[in-house]
């Protein structure tokens, strides 16, 4: 069974596109042709199932026509319309630090030189000009920049991100004194 900590979100299966069971993959990350992965992970009715590519193609920077070994009809692949897709964790350590995009970071701790722990990233927003880990911050949701310039250290073993963020960014000192 595929626990939650063992993949990270890369994206989500959008309609099928055209009779043979092919569907459209908007996609965060493109590591799965990086490492040459031969399968992504659905999450279907609240359980990872690994599904094997037979095929791939990409349209766009973010966007790829994908067909799934067993899924071969459109009535198929409506069933996979609007189901998030993730990647195996283990498969993306194989990749270079360098390499790796912001959403792998899902799942990690983050640590603030100056605060200690602040909470797990939840997701990352990827929709405004400057990319955000969303944290759960003590039931609050906390945004933080995505830079690498506040990245101080990456402990992928034991999934910790340790920042040093500017000053008054944070405001957690204003709202724990009043």
């Amino acid at each position: 069974m595929i626990r939650r900590e063992e993949v990270y979100k890369i994206g989500i299966l959008n309609k099928p596109h055209g009779l043979q069971g092919e569907l459209l993959f908007t996609f965060t990350d493109d590591i799965f042709d990086r490492v040459e992965a031969e399968y992504i992970v659905c999450l279907l009715d609240g359980i990872f199932v690994p599904f094997y590519f037979e095929a791939y193609r990409f349209r766009t920077d973010s966007t790829a026509l994908v067909k799934l070994e067993g899924v071969d009809t459109q009535e198929q692949a409506r069933r996979f319309t609007n189901v998030e897709v993730y990647f195996p964790v283990k498969h993306a350590e194989e990749v270079d630090t360098d390499e790796l995009t912001w959403s792998y970071f899902a799942g990690f701790r983050v640590e603030e030189v100056h605060h200690g722990y602040l909470g797990e990233i939840t997701e990352v927003d990827t929709t405004t000009v400057n990319t955000l880990f969303v944290v759960d911050h003590q039931g609050e949701e906390l945004l933080i920049p995505a830079q690498e310039d506040f990245i101080t250290d990456i402990d992928r073993k034991h999934k910790i991100i340790t920042m040093v963020l500017p000053q008054g960014l944070l405001a957690l000192d204003e709202t724990e004194t009043e």
